[in-house]
């Protein structure tokens, strides 16, 4: 069994800052999987924005790159996404996935 829950997210005025994580507990082995945070907003597809894999290389969706950070820390099982100068069109909820395990997701809402 495996467990992962988001927290971080929250209302912030376009341009601001939020810092995501993702702890895990459970039967996820976190040095030897790749890892991800996806958003969804009302109404549309959940979409990849940002990668790691075992060895810390990163991935990220174009409309991110420069102002998004994933990292992760294996000792404490945690995924974390800074995420900066937040735009209104990415309100959505943040969801982290694990070896195909899913949290409930962080509500994040960016406001022009």
């Amino acid at each position: 069994q495996a467990h992962l829950v988001e927290s971080g997210g929250g209302l912030v005025q376009a341009g601001g800052s939020l810092r995501l994580s993702c702890e895990a507990s459970g039967r996820i082995v976190f040095t030897t999987n790749a890892m991800g945070w996806y958003r969804q907003a009302p109404g549309k597809q959940r979409d990849l924005v940002a990668e790691i894999t075992s060895d810390f290389t990163t991935n990220y969706a174009d409309s991110v790159k420069g102002r998004f950070t994933i990292s992760k820390n294996n000792a404490k099982k945690t995924l974390y996404l800074q995420m900066n100068s937040l735009k209104p069109e990415e309100t959505a909820v943040y969801y982290c996935q694990i070896v195909g395990y899913w949290g409930p997701g962080t509500q994040v809402t960016v406001s022009s």
